[in-house]
């Protein structure tokens, strides 16, 4: 059979637990008989994701504390019973992605965690993690940790994993390893060190069984019988591409270059909606859009903005700076967008006559769009808008309402009436 690692020197301070991890993981899949490719072993960032390089597996490198989380993407999207997963993730990535393995846990996904614990940030500089142990020495703590680091094994345990063990990371533990990847489900395996860069220098004569005994952090194991998880068939996304409604160029348009413009109005009044009707006219007029929504994070109050680009060409870029045409149909839309009005030189500010008229270079056209109720008032002056600038036609507008069914709750007919011609 072939091995799993490709060297024996691996890149590790002399005296690290993470070489031994390495070589017994590899010792136990040989037991299971397991072929390299069989195996995708998911890293992150730390001492114990440098593994990568001397592995014949398939390899994941992620972000910091999210291997556990790609690994379960993988998981859910690999229905193979001959493969297996194991993510190698250290005391810090554990405690920075802690909500993944009780997530992972608590589905019971067929995943197989390694933690290294080496008790601190050893790739940082030594610093104390969120596991490591009460009264252990780190460069953050000289004195001993004063607190209770977590449980990582009760915590998966109660959580719902499968099989949790923890044992120190001395000798050959490949039986122990090869026990948890042989498991259905969720195993997580947090294997005990002590770093030889810090661990050993911040606390001298110490050793590893007694620094577990004073933390209460005794080998274990833990067993419990549920069935691992399934995606269901019937859950699995279609192709929603498919889904999209297709609108075919109807009409045509007067521009031969780009116009921007801005949509602005109160919460709850219907601007991102406008926005919508305009981007479907746009689009049916043969033209290219890039819309964006802007309103604060209570979403229900405030200020409401939509920033529209139309163009006969692709739209590389859809930010805006200086608006050519302005919309502001309520004190909250000029109040938010009041900065880009001032630096018009140019263009248009249709604007709601209720409203005092903002310093501008843009030429203002001011109605009272509210007459058509707040809930109308983006779209009133949106079809003002375009009967006056041509840009897309206030038939395109109107189509737009009605082929999204918006005219059964939408006054329409009375809307298009006020419409000045």
């Amino acid at each position: 059979m072939d091995t799993i690692l490709n060297t024996a020197s691996l890149p590790y301070c002399k005296g690290c637990g993470h070489g031994l991890i390495a070589k017994n993981t590899a010792l136990a899949l040989e037991s299971l008989g397991m072929a390299p490719l069989d195996v995708i072993v998911v890293t992150d960032i730390g001492c114990h994701g440098i593994i990568d390089g001397c592995l014949k597996t398939h390899t994941v490198h992620g972000l910091h504390g999210r291997s556990v989380a790609l690994a379960a993407g993988i998981a859910f999207g690999l229905d193979n019973p001959a493969k297996k997963i194991i993510v190698f993730i250290g005391d810090g990535g554990s405690t920075i992605g802690l909500q993944h393995i009780l997530e992972a846990a608590r589905l019971n996904v067929d995943i197989a965690v390694v933690v290294h614990n080496n008790m601190l940030y050893g790739m940082t500089g030594g610093q104390t993690s969120g596991l490591t142990a009460r009264g252990f020495a780190t460069s953050t703590s000289p004195g001993g940790n004063p607190w209770t680091g977590y449980d990582i094994c009760a915590l998966a345990r109660t959580s719902g994993a499968s099989y949790v063990s923890r044992m120190t990371g001395t000798g050959d533990f490949s039986g122990l390893l090869a026990e948890a990847f042989g498991r259905k489900g969720f195993s997580l395996v947090e294997v005990m060190e002590i770093c030889p860069g810090y661990g050993v220098k911040l606390n001298p004569g110490k050793k590893l069984s007694e620094i577990l005994a004073e933390a209460g952090k005794l080998p274990g194991r833990w067993e419990s019988s549920r069935d691992d998880f399934k995606l269901p068939l019937s859950q699995k996304t279609a192709d929603l591409m498919a889904e999209l409604q297709v609108i075919s160029p109807a009409t045509g348009s007067g521009i031969d270059k780009p116009v921007s413009l801005i949509i602005s109005g109160s919460a709850g009044e219907g601007v991102q909606l406008a926005a919508g009707f305009l981007a479907t006219a746009a689009v049916s007029s043969g033209l290219h859009i890039a819309q964006k929504g802007s309103y604060p994070v209570t979403v229900g109050v405030g200020f409401s903005t939509a920033e529209i680009i139309v163009s006969p060409h692709p739209v590389g870029y859809h930010g805006i700076e200086i608006p050519d045409e302005v919309i502001v149909t309520s004190a909250d839309g000029l109040a938010h967008c009041r900065q880009a009005i001032s630096g018009m030189k140019k263009g248009r500010l249709f604007i709601d006559s209720s409203l005092p008229p903002p310093a501008t270079g843009a030429k203002i056209f001011a109605h009272d769009f509210r007459s058509a109720g707040p809930r109308s008032a983006s779209l009133f002056a949106l079809l003002v808008f375009a009967a006056q600038t041509g840009i897309v036609s206030a038939g395109s507008v109107i189509s737009a309402v009605r082929e999204g069914g918006h005219d059964k709750k939408i006054p329409l007919e009375r809307i298009r009436k006020m419409v000045p011609c």
